[in-house]
């Protein structure tokens, strides 16, 4: 998930307004679509979905939460039991491992909570960037953008926020998308991304910001 080539400039602030105007006219209060009750939930759920979607993910979590909603309690599961409750799910193995792990350390050092710092949440099994970025702006509300191959695709065709690399479009994102509105930006991103500005065949006919959008092989 890079490209090779210096990307162009980003849209000017103007049309970064206009933009997301309009994604948020169409959807004021976006939010994840990962099912969690609380932000230790949150993280087991995010680290499940690399590389499975939110639904399979919701499928395996509704039973697995309703009975280990804390560090402590997903201690007590163990790994065989989360196993057989995310064995739907690819690479579920190495997955319920690092859950148990994870929640080992929350509760070893930092008192079963989930640590509210980037920083500290990377150090959880499991953890990266991205993870960390969603539970900061799901669970304690911080405007963190999240890149993903959805928002990478998107913030560089329609140049809302052109990177090379994941990183440099978090970098965009942060530099370019006006302060109003950061706090939703990355759900707008990726729900654009996964169901209009789709990758082989965008959804050009129905999308909300064609008009403002510099993607030349649009569709119909």
């Amino acid at each position: 998930m890079a490209l090779a080539k210096r990307p162009p400039p980003a849209l000017p602030f103007a049309d970064q307004v206009a933009i997301f105007a309009r994604l948020a006219e169409g959807n004021p209060a976006p939010e994840t679509e990962l099912e969690f009750v609380n932000p230790f939930t949150l993280v087991v759920a995010v680290a499940l979905s690399a590389q499975a979607t939110d639904v399979g993910v919701n499928k395996a979590t509704r039973g697995l939460f309703a009975i280990a909603d804390t560090p402590q309690k997903m201690l007590d599961l163990g790994v065989e039991g989360v196993t057989e409750h995310v064995k739907t799910i690819g690479l579920f193995r190495q997955k319920a491992k690092n859950v148990i792990a994870l929640s080992r350390l929350l509760v070893e050092e930092f008192g079963g909570q989930v640590p509210d710092s980037r920083a500290a949440l990377m150090r959880l099994p499991g953890v990266g960037r991205k993870t960390a970025n969603v539970v900061l702006s799901c669970a304690f509300g911080h405007p963190a953008q999240a890149v993903d191959t959805h928002i990478f695709r998107v913030g560089n065709r329609t140049r809302i926020a052109p990177g090379r690399d994941v990183d440099e479009v978090e970098r965009a994102i942060e530099d370019n998308v006006p302060a109003r509105f950061q706090s939703h930006a990355h759900h707008w991103l990726i729900l654009h991304g996964r169901y209009i500005c789709q990758a082989r065949k965008p959804r050009c006919g129905i999308c909300p910001i064609r008009d403002l959008c510099p993607y030349e092989e649009k569709t119909a």
